[in-house]
């Protein structure tokens, strides 16, 4: 199994960032991964992605603590270990947002996070917001009309009724390819002439087609060979994970 990953401002914004991404490990079992999209027109809308990515990693590390000192843990279901990261995240949220006295303006960022059990051999999608999915082929679009349902707006809701309202979740028991990207994949645009005379399709490009699949750094390669190429760019940040076993 290998793991790819990229993350590129675009070319409409030129001070920062909005998207962040992140990898890690839940416990000795589980892979998470998340990215993450800041909304454009809140207030200083790259904190609250990378914020999230964060705090994710300190569950996640916290996480491997505790199972080295309790040893005999119970094995969970991808979404019951989904759930209590989420759990986790949004009261990390909560007490940052009010020792810093954080307006919820400045939490608005989209989440789509991926968890797999390698042991079971299963995983789980949530999206909060938009963005987009690929697990094994099957493409998924979430789109919400430009109006997504950030994170910040559930950070001092209860805990139950927001996880039982999250309908954008995707169950899978097999994983062989799989892409989860903000929606900057949507995004890219020919702002340069292009050297080639054929066409590609982006996403087929970067979420299905394995060319480069034995470099590292093989969407990174293939952004630039999309932008040299293609004269194609992301004018929208896009932060993009992918996982091929």
């Amino acid at each position: 199994m290998r793991i790819y990953s990229s993350l590129q401002i675009g070319d409409y914004h030129q001070n920062n960032c909005e998207d962040h991404l992140f990898i890690g490990e839940y416990g000795k079992n589980n892979i998470v991964c998340a990215v993450m999209d800041g909304c454009t027109t809140a207030l200083e809308s790259q904190f609250a992605s990378l914020l999230v990515g964060k705090i994710l990693k300190k569950i996640c590390l916290e996480k491997g603590y505790k199972e080295f000192i309790e040893k005999n843990n119970q094995p969970l279901s991808p979404e019951e270990s989904l759930k209590l990261i989420l759990q986790d995240l949004l009261n990390e949220l909560k007490i940052i947002k009010n020792q810093l006295m954080i307006d919820e303006k400045e939490l608005l960022t989209t989440l789509i996070i991926l968890l797999f059990d390698k042991d079971q051999q299963k995983g789980i999608v949530l999206a909060i917001g938009d963005g987009f999915v690929n697990i094994n082929g099957k493409i998924t679009e979430f789109e919400q009309d430009n109006k997504p349902d950030y994170l910040g707006f559930h950070v001092s809701e209860d805990f139950e009724t927001f996880y039982n309202s999250q309908k954008q979740k995707i169950k899978f028991n097999l994983l062989e390819d799989i892409s989860i990207a903000t929606d900057g994949i949507f995004t890219f645009e020919k702002l340069s002439a292009p050297k080639s005379k054929e066409e590609i399709n982006v996403i087929q490009f970067l979420t299905v087609d394995k060319t480069s699949s034995e470099k590292d750094d093989m969407l990174d390669f293939k952004l630039k060979r999309l932008e040299n190429e293609f004269g194609l760019k992301p004018t929208d940040d896009f932060s993009i994970i992918r996982i091929i076993s």
